[in-house]
């Protein structure tokens, strides 16, 4: 029976469903349960578009056939604590993705929607679903803060109300301009280093207090402050486990990967590939998304010693056609600001016929693409790609 009632769920983690789909309903209410995700149905966009002005989703979950449903995604993304929140359209088989994409989804289901296919794709959703809530999750801390503006001279001390992986909130002792970048300097509670974060102003508060929103975070300091809040902060969740994918394409500059639930496009995965005693470990951003096929990954961070590590890789595989690598794969973040045709970090010297692929082909129909892919790779120079 269709209704608004909600669903308890031990790990905290909120959906909002929109849908008057009774069979859909059931399907998604029985999955989600199982995967402990709670579901606030709504019936209609009016209903919906009031729950997300109201309160924090981890997921808002769309059924594309009623009219509105566009508008609920595209307000999605503009409600300030709704913005983050992995988005799942589900459409008609045969529809376009590109709407759906365009209006802010994140993941798209396909009709008829079966418990196998809720399934596979809700596993990837509430991997990334975990990881956004604990970015945005805070700690109540007090300590003092250094900051200076990066496009001024402009230096205040201000003291921290609440921290977290993805930022903090402090309270300012005036108002100023909440813009630009600044350098933050701090010490946690019971380490001696000194902290340098990059940031900028994610909100304002009533009064003088503000959020700042993390930047440029290297892996080192990612992994400090995700360690110091686990060791203070004991609600903090464990991380779904990497996902077991198939490597089909591989350059110096990215690969692509079958996997049943691929990750969105502008998500930022951590890869660990192995093969012939060899051990890579690699962030990419993901730049085309296959539903129920796979993703292509861009390579970030590039740096001479990964170039050096990744040629030997190719060189095994390319040597020993029937090697299988293993590999897996892990969502870190949702970069929502990062662009479509935005070049990752680092050189790279010759032309890599993939990652054009990627860049110029990533909005043509699956088949299409992968047909591309196919004829790509069999013009390849052994040791080029895989």
């Amino acid at each position: 029976m269709l209704s608004g009632e909600k669903l308890a769920s031990p790990t905290g983690l909120k959906s909002l469903l929109l849908s008057s789909d009774e069979k859909i309903v059931r399907i998604l209410r029985r999955t989600l349960g199982d995967l402990e995700i709670s579901v606030e149905h709504c019936l209609n966009p009016e209903n919906a578009l009031r729950h997300l002005t109201r309160e924090r989703f981890e997921a808002i979950i769309v059924d594309c056939a009623g009219p509105g449903s566009a508008d609920v995604l595209r307000s999605a993304r503009s409600a300030p604590c709704n913005k983050r929140a992995v988005a799942v359209a589900i459409l008609e088989t045969g529809v376009g993705l590109r709407s759906a994409f365009d209006s802010g989804a994140h993941f798209i289901l396909y009709k008829p929607v079966s418990p196998e296919r809720a399934r596979s794709s809700f596993r990837a959703a509430r991997a990334l679903m975990k990881k956004e809530r604990r970015r945005n999750s805070r700690l109540a801390l007090q300590i003092p803060v250094e900051m200076s503006s990066r496009e001024s001279s402009t230096q205040l001390k201000v003291n921290s109300a609440d921290f977290g992986e993805g930022g903090m909130a402090v309270t300012l002792p005036r108002r100023i301009k909440s813009q630009g970048r600044w350098q933050l300097s701090f010490t946690l509670p019971g380490t001696t280093d000194l902290m340098r974060l990059e940031a900028e102003f994610a909100w304002e508060g009533t009064g003088r207090q503000v959020g700042l929103r993390f930047l440029n975070q290297s892996r080192e300091v990612e992994r400090q402050l995700r360690e110091w809040l686990s060791r203070n902060s004991p609600d903090v969740e464990k991380d779904d486990p990497p996902v077991r994918c198939q490597l089909t394409d591989l350059t110096l500059g990215g690969c692509y990967l079958e996997i049943a639930s691929p990750f969105p496009a502008s998500t930022k995965v951590n890869l660990a590939m192995s093969a012939g005693g060899v051990n890579i470990r690699i962030e990419g951003l993901v730049r085309v998304m296959h539903p129920e096929q796979g993703m292509g990954v861009e390579f970030i961070r590039r740096t001479p010693e990964q170039r050096a590590v990744l040629e030997n890789f190719l060189s095994i595989l390319t040597q020993k056609r029937d090697l299988l690598p293993e590999l897996l794969v892990e969502p870190d973040s949702l970069e929502f600001d990062a662009p479509e045709n935005s070049k990752t970090e680092g050189p790279l010297q010759e032309e890599d016929a993939l990652l054009e692929l990627f860049r110029n082909h990533s909005a043509i129909p699956a088949d299409a693409f992968l047909a591309e892919l196919r004829k790509q790779r069999g013009l390849a120079v052994a040791g080029a790609s895989v």
